[in-house]
């Protein structure tokens, strides 16, 4: 049985030739204070989240998700990367991976210094008009939510990686919403992909793409419980491929995965970047 420390060192083994994909999820932001969905344990949120269908068609549930939403930008905006998302840009600029997809809305490896990062699911920093299309900044949206609710604050039970919180339905009370300023009055909308809603094809596509030109998948912090992140591993494996996994707790593919590797993202990248490092440098001097 490997321990550790073994896995890693295959790990690297594994991805030192480079063109590595990763597909990073949920799992990797916990250690910037933003929960995942399931934990370590597989255990799902208390709420069903919002779906598309709700939000477009029935006014009190899209006030529900702002207010909600509204508190819970706090968190996800005041978030720094962690020592995971710092060693997937060390990664990057070593030139091993082919690109990076993810399945987070939280900005986090942007702002450690990955680049070209595929947002499967968009991103919480933005919002989109679903009225004219025009797409415009989450902090300005969150100045004016602020300005049309004064003091606003409610008793916060949990928080969530898609940027909302839970409290109580009582506490909603008064809560205003606002709309579009561009086209005058066109629903405003988070820019990122609801439940019920569909990734855009071509998203989608250049995500298929980036794991066919590879020669590894490596994912990061993903149960691979829905099919969004998990349709990649099947195409990988499906074309021999190898799939390694890093994560907490079990995922739906690992029997699929060449390796997983069951541990904190935040001790096992930093030392997969250290080994990588000196085998490279090993290899220079010979």
């Amino acid at each position: 049985m490997y321990g550790m420390n073994e896995r890693v060192a295959e790990l690297a083994r594994m991805m030192a030739g480079g063109d590595v994909a990763v597909l990073s999820g949920a799992g990797l932001s916990t250690e910037s204070g933003i929960p995942d969905y399931r934990g370590p344990d597989g255990v799902q949120r208390r709420t069903a989240p919002m779906t598309y269908q709700a939000f477009t068609r029935e006014p009190g549930s899209r006030v529900r998700y702002w207010a909600r939403s509204h508190l819970g930008w706090r968190t996800i905006a005041r978030a720094s990367p962690n020592a995971g998302h710092a060693a997937v840009a060390a990664l990057q600029r070593q030139g091993l991976l082919a690109g990076i997809v993810t399945q987070n809305v939280d900005g986090l490896h942007q702002a450690a210094g990955a680049t070209g990062v595929v947002e499967l699911h968009g991103s919480l920093d933005r919002v989109i008009c679903l009225g004219c299309g025009e797409i415009s900044a989450r902090q300005e949206l969150h100045r004016r939510l602020h300005a049309a609710n004064p003091g606003f604050q409610a008793r916060i039970t949990a928080v969530h990686p898609d940027g909302d919180v839970e409290f109580g339905d009582d506490e909603l009370a008064g809560f205003r919403t606002v709309d579009c300023v561009g086209c005058d009055g066109g629903m405003l909308k988070p820019d990122v992909v609801f439940f019920g809603e569909t990734v855009p094809a071509p998203r989608v596509q250049e995500c298929f793409d980036l794991v066919e030109r590879s020669r590894l998948l490596l994912v990061l912090g993903s149960s691979l419980t829905v099919m969004s992140g998990r349709r990649f591993v099947i195409r990988a494996v499906k074309l021999g491929i190898p799939v390694a996994i890093v994560n907490r707790g079990r995922t739906r593919s690992d029997d699929q995965a060449a390796l997983t590797v069951d541990a904190p993202l935040g001790q096992v990248l930093p030392a997969l970047v250290h080994r990588l490092a000196g085998r490279r440098l090993t290899e220079t001097l010979a």
